[in-house]
């Protein structure tokens, strides 16, 4: 069961036992009766239930990194808040959009829900928008038929085991960020069969993907070591929660609490 369910369901009886209690059990209790435990405690929590399902499924939700597939931007023990409204208004649990507000960019750090397994929540880097030629061979990217801009950087150090990667700034859209790139990593090669496979192409350089519509193709910062579209495939507008927008703590370097890119 999904948390957002969870609290759905915690929201529907707690404010159905408040309800009872402010039309109709109050009125049938003595005057020094002293109120249920079960209605005390749903009485007092609908409150606070209400509020934070109200800001988690319209405002900002807060999520954890648990992987390296966005580092350098995002490290793994991130604690992020998700802005839940830019991309447009949804039907908690269900995820339905009832109110269009803007639609994601190339850049955009977005959060959504996993393809092959909805109940999962990932986080990646807008790379193509429905209608995109998408091109990635020998670790260069390319977006209709035109190279994305990069600039080398120094590299970056893994400190964890020591090992060096290359670094660059990739301009996408109107957003600057960096990028980590292992010059000697294999190409990436499709392992699910995913919907709209037919649209990709892939070969020893790379692949070469057409985005349908509706849909988003998604990668990782660290080009070589994520799990993204060129593996598992493209995201249905359905599927988005929102778009990442700060870095709030980090337990383990407490310094990098500030917005990113």
């Amino acid at each position: 069961m999904s948390f957002a369910l969870f609290l759905l369901i915690l929201l529907v009886v707690t404010g159905a036992v408040w309800a009872l209690e402010s039309g109709w059990l109050r009125r049938r209790r003595a005057a020094d009766a002293v109120q249920p435990w079960w209605v005390e405690y749903s009485v007092s929590f609908f409150p606070v239930i209400l509020i934070v399902f109200l800001l988690r499924s319209f405002l900002v939700e807060p999520f954890k990194i648990p992987s390296g597939s966005m580092i350098p931007t995002l490290l793994v023990g991130d604690f992020i808040l998700v802005n839940k409204y830019v991309y447009g208004i949804r039907i908690p649990v269900w995820n339905r959009k009832v109110i269009e507000v803007a639609r994601p960019e190339r850049g955009d750090v977005m959060v959504f829900r996993y393809p092959p397994d909805p109940s999962l929540d990932y986080i990646k880097r807008v790379v193509g928008l429905p209608g995109d030629r998408i091109e990635y061979r020998n670790q260069r990217l390319s977006i209709n038929g035109e190279a994305v801009p990069v600039r080398p950087l120094d590299d970056y150090l893994f400190k964890e085991r020591m090992q060096f990667s290359r670094r660059y700034l990739e301009k996408l859209g109107a957003v600057e960020h960096e990028i980590l790139v292992e010059e000697d990593a294999p190409q990436a090669l499709p392992g699910l069969a995913f919907p709209h496979a037919a649209n990709c192409q892939y070969n020893s350089e790379g692949l070469r993907c057409v985005v349908p519509p509706g849909h988003y193709f998604m990668m990782g910062d660290n080009r070589d070591n994520s799990s993204d579209s060129r593996v598992w495939g493209f995201v249905p507008d359905e599927n988005i929660v929102g778009k990442a927008f700060l870095i709030w703590l980090n337990f383990n370097e407490l310094g990098r609490f500030g917005a990113f890119k």
